[in-house]
């Protein structure tokens, strides 16, 4: 790749890694939250959801109207009001305010993720948009490798306040270099005459099933994986014993892996098929969710064992069905449909969150109760998504 190539890559990984380390530290700072401001395991998860439920439907209801403008300058826009909600969160005096500032930040952050693929995909021919997407995605594993537990760190030694101080200095930060090192990309803008209308755009996803079924698959296993995050951290440290300075290692752990399977995965699912390897890597997730959810008492090291392979799983599920759903759009309906995907993920994501706020409740001394429900509830789901995998490579003539 070439210079310019990777400053824009580096440019865009760096937005997703602060876009997403906003959205994953909301969940470990469960601990600090829930007695800070003594509120319940349900409050919290709301809170949790308020995110990606409004994010979900900014980013439907953009996916509409984004492809007028420059992708650019839609990016900045969407990124600023993220920021900002994000500053808004560090300094929320109570649980209100923090739900109030949460909802603003998932107005905006709804639009970055779909933009940034968007980007991707027209910035990158064919032949280098693995590569370009890889780097990408890897932002996800940086921000569970680096960023959570740097931003644990902050909350341990100042206080909640300080990862949503970071995140929003780091990101005004990068604001300036998007400005001037960022090219426009403007070349999608056709006339208002070319464009199907709200109507024609659902009816067109609507009846067509492969599209169905991968909005379906992707949703729910978003759902499944969801249902354990928001309580990983409370449980690990009331009712497991292990310390603040402790449970930031299950994510670091957790995204070494996930950056090795990300490397790994992809290259073996071009080898031996992509259901067949999504197929097992599901089969292979099932054993660490129930375990989890319903903790021996084994030391750490077993326990960041546990979730290193929990973690591995997940990313070996999600990137080969990233593969299998890209072939269901065209060219000139992907950058909808992106949109419409990125925004059920967050719905699910959301939803999750709330589900899983329902079925666990808080002992007067703290612990966290019946979180095996949420992992049988999660193994359930995770499980019903072969079925949907096998349909949609039945249907789109994959392996």
């Amino acid at each position: 790749m070439t210079w310019r190539e990777r400053k824009i890559l580096f440019l865009l990984g760096a937005i997703q890694f602060t876009h997403i380390l906003d959205f994953m530290i909301m969940m470990p700072l469960g601990s600090f939250l829930m007695p800070h401001f003594s509120i319940s395991p349900g409050y919290f998860s709301v809170i949790v959801a308020a995110y990606p439920v409004t994010a979900f439907a900014a980013g439907l209801i953009a996916a509409f109207h984004v492809d007028r403008y420059d992708r650019k300058k839609v990016l900045m826009a969407a990124y600023g009001g993220f920021l900002m909600g994000t500053l808004c969160c560090g300094l929320a005096p109570n649980a209100a305010a923090l739900m109030a500032a949460r909802v603003a930040t998932g107005l905006f952050g709804g639009l970055i993720g779909a933009q940034v693929l968007s980007i991707v995909a027209d910035l990158f021919p064919y032949e280098k948009r693995g590569r370009a997407m890889g780097a990408v995605y890897m932002a996800f594993a940086v921000a569970s490798i680096a960023g959570v537990p740097f931003s644990l760190y902050l909350a341990r030694h100042f206080n909640w306040h300080a990862p949503f101080l970071f995140i929003g200095a780091l990101g005004w930060l990068l604001m300036p270099l998007i400005s001037t090192q960022m090219p426009s990309v403007d070349h999608h803008v056709t006339e208002e005459s070319e464009r199907p209308g709200i109507r024609e755009t659902l009816g067109g996803i609507a009846s067509n099933r492969s599209q169905v079924n991968a909005l379906m698959l992707t949703g729910m296993l978003v759902f499944g994986h969801f249902l354990l995050i928001p309580f990983i951290n409370p449980y690990m440290e009331f009712n497991k014993g292990f310390s603040k300075a402790q449970t930031p290692l299950i994510y670091m752990t957790g995204g070494v892996c996930s950056m090795l399977a990300s490397w790994a995965v992809g290259r073996i699912s071009d080898w031996y098929g992509k259901f067949r390897v999504f197929l097992v890597a599901v089969l292979f997730s099932l054993v660490p969710i129930l375990l989890i959810t319903d903790l021996p008492d084994w030391p750490l090291a077993a326990v960041l064992a546990l979730f290193g392979f929990w973690f591995a799983a997940s990313t070996s599920r999600l990137i080969p069905v990233q593969a299998m759903v890209s072939t269901v759009a065209g060219n000139a309906e992907r950058g909808r449909f992106m949109s419409f995907q990125t925004s059920f993920q967050q719905l699910s994501a959301g939803l999750a969150s709330l589900v899983s706020g329902v079925l666990v409740s808080k002992s007067p001394e703290g612990r966290i109760l019946h979180y095996d429900r949420v992992g049988w509830l999660s193994a359930a789901v995770v499980a019903c998504t072969i079925l949907l995998g096998h349909r949609l490579a039945r249907r789109q003539g994959l392996r």
